[in-house]
């Protein structure tokens, strides 16, 4: 039996930064935490390419949890931010889920630290409420492979897509027609290899 194919669309998702917090990153363990960062930030960047609604949201930030990355802040500084003052799930926190509601969109973007908890818990509450949930594995992380992968069941078992952030931005580009200059450019920041078809493209392009 065949299944629809359920895509991202730019006019219908909201991103959600969930506790990128420089205590719960130290965590971080089953992606290397230079690679992590940069995966955070070019999620980050897609957002503002984009223009898609950003929510941030911290737990506990005066507890050993810490502050949020102040890149995103730097990034975001007019997005809603919700600092949760005790909440582990950011869905049982009012605020952030009216921030989440007041966007009008129905497809969320979520990653976070860590996978298991602070990802994969408002990723089931936001499905029980018949959002449409993508899981950006890569700009997510926790202790090692085990908790991760059992988190990715979980989420998948209740109706979650997982991306990664470049599969997020190719879906929604859509057509490389658009803007093959700013997308690439932002891969390029992001992934040095694709510099080199950056190189190359300009190069040719001005040969024409």
């Amino acid at each position: 039996m065949s299944k629809s194919y359920s895509r991202l669309d730019k006019d219908q998702v909201a991103v959600l930064l969930v506790d990128h917090q420089a205590g719960l990153m130290s965590l971080v363990r089953d992606i290397d935490p230079d690679k992590f960062k940069n995966n955070v930030l070019a999620l980050a960047d897609i957002a503002k390419y984009f223009n898609l609604p950003t929510i941030l949201t911290t737990s506990f930030e005066d507890g050993p949890n810490g502050p949020l990355m102040p890149e995103l802040k730097e990034m975001f500084p007019d997005a809603p931010f919700i600092a949760r003052p005790g909440q582990i799930n950011a869905w049982d926190n009012e605020d952030f889920v009216k921030a989440v509601k007041a966007t009008g969109k129905k497809q969320l973007l979520i990653a976070g630290v860590v996978t298991e908890v602070c990802v994969a818990f408002p990723t089931l509450s936001a499905l029980a409420e018949d959002f449409e949930v993508f899981v950006v594995t890569d700009a997510s992380g926790t202790f090692n492979d085990i908790t991760r992968l059992a988190a990715w069941d979980r989420m998948t078992a209740g109706g979650a897509q997982l991306m990664s952030w470049f599969g997020v931005a190719g879906e929604l580009h859509r057509d490389w027609r658009n803007d093959v200059v700013g997308l690439g450019t932002l891969f390029a920041k992001h992934i040095p290899d694709y510099r080199n078809l950056m190189t190359s493209y300009n190069a040719a392009s001005a040969v024409k």
